[in-house]
């Protein structure tokens, strides 16, 4: 009998959410960079593992949103909700920022993640679900002892059912954590088919893949609160498909900032965009990227609708 189900994976923001779904698919299905706060709506990463299908739903972080910050509201309802609907939970942390700010070596990042991670923690002793495990992450980077102690400190909390140490991006741990997954979803057929990889609009992934490369390329110049549209998606008659993108910025100023001189910036990003996009879909890409100011697309319900996220919570 097979198994099936939906896997959601939590946390504070940066706590490499987004790595472990990669990892555990086999490929990438969703972007990855240094920014916080980078997954902005649920998306579904699946993997097939033996005779099992794991639909692993990978959320934005969790966070304090600010009462004015709507986007940042909506992303973390999205990520409860994604609790709520889920067989299992995964709740990743990152162990050197927690350990660093117990032991009040931390920066204000490790305050805010430990915080972040408080609150996570605090959200599912309120649900009282079962099949909830903890993966603490990033194990390479500290000694058994350390590691002995954190999870000490996670177990006392007596709401995760197993705890692993892994390290989503050298992979260590990761297979040992599938295999529990495995036996935490229900028997059943398989709710997607057995060589689909993830469950997103191709117009949004493609969208996905720039605003990776673009927050890759100004991680420091251009504030989080950019987003990319994929206007337009025309497939030609040689099988070659032509994309037409829209790159939102907030201020006039930073418009320059994505063009760079002589427009070299958004040229690098697009380059960078268009041999993804060639290597996920399979043919070739003729890629335009445009970009425009719009100050209060945060507060556009089309933005959100789009994108599968509540414009009022």
């Amino acid at each position: 009998m097979s198994r099936a189900g939906f896997v959601a994976i939590i946390g504070a923001p940066n706590a490499g959410k987004s790595t472990l779904v990669n990892a555990l698919v086999g490929e990438k299905v969703s972007i990855v960079t240094h920014k916080v706060q980078t997954t902005r709506f649920q998306i579904r990463g699946i993997a097939m593992m033996e005779d099992a299908q794991l639909v692993l739903v990978d959320t934005p972080g969790i966070f304090k949103a600010k009462d004015t910050d709507r986007l940042g509201k909506s992303m973390v309802h999205a990520a409860w909700t994604g609790v709520d609907d889920a067989d299992a939970i995964v709740h990743m942390v990152d162990a050197p920022a927690f350990h660093r700010q117990q032991n009040g070596e931390g920066s204000s990042q490790d305050r805010l993640a430990m915080d972040d991670t408080d609150r996570v923690t605090e959200g599912l002793k309120l649900r009282e679900r079962e099949k909830t495990f903890l993966a603490l992450n990033k194990i390479d980077e500290l000694g058994r002892d350390q590691l002995l102690g954190l999870i000490a400190h996670f177990d006392a909390k007596g709401i995760y059912e197993q705890v692993f140490l892994i390290s989503a991006l050298n992979r260590d741990g990761v297979a040992d954590l599938g295999k529990a997954l495995i036996e935490a979803v229900p028997e059943g057929p398989y709710l997607y088919p057995p060589d689909q990889a993830a469950d997103i609009p191709s117009r949004l992934m493609a969208a996905e893949i720039t605003r990776e490369k673009l927050f890759l390329r100004l991680h420091d110049e251009l504030p989080y609160a950019s987003t990319v549209e994929t206007e337009k998606w025309t497939k030609q008659k040689n099988g070659d498909i032509r994309i037409d993108q829209v790159i939102y910025v907030r201020r006039p100023s930073q418009k320059p900032i994505v063009l760079g001189k002589g427009g070299q910036t958004i040229k690098d990003i697009g380059a960078k965009s268009r041999y993804e996009m060639q290597d996920w879909l399979g043919c070739k890409v003729h890629l335009f990227l445009f970009v425009k100011v719009r100050e209060k697309w945060v507060d556009d319900p089309a933005r959100y609708i789009q994108s599968g996220l509540e414009f009022d919570v």
